[in-house]
């Protein structure tokens, strides 16, 4: 709930942020500072979890660790789910925003300590604090405006531009003291990144107004008890599997990270059922869904190969390419500081050009697009892999171009998606489809880290080239058939 006068309307003392309500700026550098500690900690998990005991790591399989990352990252985007109900329905999104952040720095200070079992608890804490934290401050800028104000969509750009400045200095930082000093220094700078973006969130609150102050649709009474007690049970009902899993000697890292893939995959698959089946909806909302099916699923294939950024190139970084400048070994995680900032660079130049083509690009087709280039990546990394056939180190150049064809894949598909799934929507499940799209990355993601397995067993160069031939058929797919779906999207572009 939300007060009637916009709080851009009336910012305290006359104070602004680059034109906009004071308040953007608490919610920027709370981003900031969140995804700081977020990508901080994925530049260096796979790398600390494939090190040897020797160089202080926990010298698990490749493999595993690939599927882990990506489970990781699938986990992270499904708590986004319940993290809005939660806010919607029982403590508004203000107070998530907050136990979000808390309950992160709680899972990073975890993983700073120096034991084996640190890692999985520190994650497991990040996984709940981000569903927390991830969906309601987006909905807290959104509440910084009137809904038809002309600076809405200026103001999500530079909250946005905290995303990739976070995401940018946080390997630079991580990377450096994780790989050169101690693994868990650098999980404890993340630590720390968390912990500021807490407190100023906390100072700036009085800049906040009625933005996210309350649930917008609260249980009460018996409601309120009946929703506490189902999630007591549930929470419960976790506890035990975890214990006879335990008991049986079946509770292993393999077995949860198997677990936790179906249980995304089923989930998707349920919601899609719920919606599409759902009588209250027109047939014109039944089609437009169905057109987003498709691009639910072009998504989630794009997310499989893009986000293996942090797992299997990560590690090809670190063994396999020559990053010595000037006597200096430059770690290899710094690597991943190279995405944000191509964003940050080609967001402006993507948004003109979108705005330039306007209706004569459809969203099939900026999907298909998006496919061939994130596919095309991986054939160049095939090409990379293969230099390096023999024990050779190649240049980390290759990595940059990759990353490079990749970023171009994202701007086309990612902010296009975002849009669609607004536009897409049906009425009754307005409030609920952004976390439909965030479920497009969880697959993507738990899949993809099954898939990431096979990086072990296969030829570096095959893996590559297969998997970026299939992402480039799929876009070719989608570019033949884009007219059938945009039909389906019923007037929507």
């Amino acid at each position: 709930m939300t007060s009637d006068a916009p709080v851009e309307a009336r910012p305290p003392g006359g104070k602004t942020f680059f034109g906009h309500p004071r308040a953007l700026s608490t919610l920027f550098l709370t981003e900031m500072w969140e995804r700081f500690s977020f990508y901080g900690m994925r530049a260096i998990l796979v790398l600390y979890l494939t090190a040897s005991v020797a160089d202080d790591g926990l010298a698990i399989r490749e493999s595993t660790a690939n599927a882990v990352y990506g489970t990781y990252n699938a986990m992270v985007y499904l708590m986004a789910l319940p993290g809005g109900w939660v806010a919607d329905r029982l403590i508004g999104a203000r107070r998530s925003v907050l136990w979000g952040g808390v309950v992160i720095a709680a899972g990073h200070y975890v993983m700073a300590i120096p034991a084996r079992w640190t890692v999985f608890a520190g994650m497991a804490l990040i996984v709940l604090g981000t569903g927390l934290l991830k969906p309601n401050i987006s909905t807290m800028v959104g509440d910084l405006y009137d809904r038809d104000s002309p600076r809405r969509d200026a103001g999500f750009s530079i909250f946005y531009m905290g995303i990739n400045l976070g995401a940018f200095i946080a390997p630079l930082v991580t990377g450096f003291l994780g790989e050169k000093i101690n693994w868990h220094l650098g999980f404890g700078a993340a630590a720390i990144g968390m912990t500021f973006g807490v407190a100023q969130y906390v100072l700036g609150r009085r800049n906040l107004g009625e933005a996210g102050a309350r649930p917008v649709d609260p249980l009460l009474g018996a409601d309120r008890r009946r929703a506490l007690t189902r999630i007591g049970l549930v929470t419960l009902a976790v506890l035990v599997l975890l214990a006879v899993l335990a008991l049986a000697g079946l509770f292993t890292v393999n077995s949860v990270v198997n677990l936790l893939t179906i249980v995304t995959v089923l989930v998707t698959i349920g919601y899609f059922a719920r919606i599409l089946t759902d009588q209250e909806i027109s047939g014109t909302e039944r089609s437009r869904m169905k057109a987003y099916l498709w691009l639910f699923v072009f998504a989630a294939a794009f997310w499989l190969i893009y986000d293996q950024a942090g797992s299997v190139l990560n590690i090809f970084a670190a063994d396999k390419t020559d990053r010595d400048v000037l006597g200096f070994t430059f770690p290899a995680s710094w690597l991943q500081s190279v995405n944000p900032i191509l964003i940050i660079i080609g967001a402006p130049l993507a948004a003109w050009l979108w705005l330039r083509l306007g209706h004569r690009v459809s969203t099939p087709v900026k999907f298909g697009v998006g496919l061939v280039l994130n596919g095309l990546s991986f054939v160049l990394m095939a090409a990379a892999a293969q230099a390096a056939v023999g024990g050779d180190l190649v240049s980390p150049w290759w990595l940059v171009a990759v990353y490079a064809i990749q970023v171009a894949g994202e701007l086309s598909l990612s902010p296009v998606g975002l849009s669609a799934t607004t536009k897409l929507a049906p009425v009754k499940y307005a409030s609920q489809m952004l976390g439909l799209w965030f479920l497009a990355t969880a697959v993507g993601d738990a899949i993809g880290g099954q898939v990431a397995r096979l990086a072990e067993s296969w030829p570096e160069p095959t893996y590559f080239l297969t998997f970026g031939l299939a992402s480039v058929a799929l876009g070719l797919g989608a570019l033949m058939f884009a007219r059938q779906i945009r039909q389906l999207m019923a007037g929507i572009h």
